[in-house]
């Protein structure tokens, strides 16, 4: 007697996938057992286990996909920007939007999950996911914050970054084949110390500084009197060990604090490059306040930051949950808008979407040939978290899902003088 072969898993998953999404899986999918499904053309997503189906039962959406891609119990064969990027392409020009589940939707689903023998207790969390408590922005939870993501090692860093150890967006000055991201993040270090007119003497204080790429170049290039400001231990470490091997230790300071702890002021300028993005929503008014009082009458203020559109402020599930917990971004606009509501005046913008493009490509790159030692080092599920961070950042910047922009502002001395120039075209000359 002939009888139907039963559907793999792979079909019921299918079937499965597109009633949540409300349109047609513009992937192909390959289950456990063997079965396969979908557009022959398309990125293939492999579900290795049961366990990451389990995940999206209990996590439902971007944060179990990306635990269960995390710990390898989903995966995608080939290029993942590809599958990544086909994903939401088809959410745009498909439109695809989860509809309300019925409740015979959540019947046939339970009916499904119990086919695929997929029910059961939710599965731990990996072990690199952040853990944060306390009151949100307080002083202690943005210490763990910052040291999930920042003391991570400086070996981790030192194989991902270049030789500069610069850990933000570069300026690509130059497109010719040999023009790299040391040199991007050269320009950009230049670029900043042109915006902010250093010279020898000048007091700058630097606001989450990193690794130090800023203060020692303003240091060794301009001859400034650099305070850097950190409040991850591993990187405050390196610095003041850069500066030691410099032979600067009479022109940069490192501080480990909080920027609410920086006492003083009359600062010639104040850099933060990246780091108003940990700040948080309701804080920001106060951090803005504190630029304009820790830099003197006609001091620049420079602001380098992350930016996403309105409805869109966080960083979503996988980046708050793996990468930079608590972190907020707005729109340019709101920015300009605390900035001069904080008393500075903003003389200057310039997006550089499409240059972190470029600078996320290359710390993929590295992360990539450098895989071996990145798992010896971190880990196969913390090597996994940057990969995945890293072609999620590039597309999101590429799509213009994010942006990040430099913004100079200046705070207004007697009678309104700012001691800017009239044009801006010298800052960019022989970068």
């Amino acid at each position: 007697m002939n009888t139907l072969a039963r559907p793999g898993a792979a079909h019921l998953l299918t079937a499965l996938a597109e009633d949540a999404l409300g349109g047609p899986l513009p992937l192909r999918l390959r289950a456990w057992d063997g079965s396969e499904t979908g557009p022959g053309d398309a990125p293939v997503v492999v579900v290795r286990s049961r366990r990451a189906l389990r995940r999206l039962l209990w996590q439902p959406g971007e944060l179990g996909l990306a635990q269960a891609y995390v710990t390898g119990e989903l995966d995608v064969e080939g290029d993942l920007a590809e599958g990544l990027r086909t994903m939401w392409a088809a959410q745009r020009e498909r439109g695809l939007r989860p509809p309300r589940p019925t409740s015979a939707d959540r019947a046939r689903a339970l009916v499904t999950a119990v086919r695929l023998g997929v029910v059961g207790p939710p599965p731990p969390a990996p072990t690199c996911q952040a853990r944060l408590r306390g009151g949100l922005h307080s002083r202690a939870r943005d210490r763990a914050a910052i040291s999930h993501h920042y003391d991570l090692s400086n070996d981790f860093y030192g194989l991902l970054l270049d030789e500069t150890m610069a850990y933000s967006c570069g300026y690509w000055a130059g497109d010719e084949p040999g023009f790299t991201v040391v040199d991007a993040q050269r320009a950009k270090l230049e670029l900043i110390c042109r915006k902010l007119a250093l010279e020898p003497g000048a007091r700058l204080l630097d606001i989450g500084c990193g690794w130090g790429s800023l203060a020692l170049h303003a240091a060794e290039r301009h001859g400034a009197q650099v305070t850097a400001v950190t409040l991850a231990r591993e990187q405050a470490a390196y610095v003041r060990g850069q500066v030691r091997e410099r032979g600067l230790t009479e022109r940069v300071e490192v501080v480990c604090q909080d920027y609410r702890d920086i006492q003083g002021g009359g600062y010639d300028a104040v850099s933060t490059i990246e780091m108003g993005e940990h700040v948080g929503d309701a804080e920001y008014p106060a951090f803005a306040t504190a630029l304009h009082r820790l830099v003197r009458p006609s001091g620049r203020v420079l602001v380098q930051q992350m930016s996403r559109g309105p409805g869109a402020p966080g960083g979503g599930a996988f980046i708050e949950a793996y990468i930079a917990p608590d972190m907020h971004m707005r729109p340019l606009g709101e920015t300009v808008v605390l900035l001069e509501e904080a008393g500075l005046e903003v003389r200057h913008t310039e997006s550089l979407r499409e240059h972190y493009v470029r600078t996320v490509a290359a710390w993929h790159r590295s992360l990539e040939e450098r895989w071996e030692a990145f798992t010896a080092l971190a880990g196969e599920e913390t090597a996994r978290v940057w990969r995945l961070y890293l072609v999620g950042a590039a597309l999101a910047f590429e799509e213009a899902r994010m942006g990040v922009d430099q913004i100079l502002a200046v705070r207004p001395g007697p009678g309104g003088a700012a001691g800017m120039p009239a044009t801006s075209n010298a800052w960019y000359e022989g970068l």
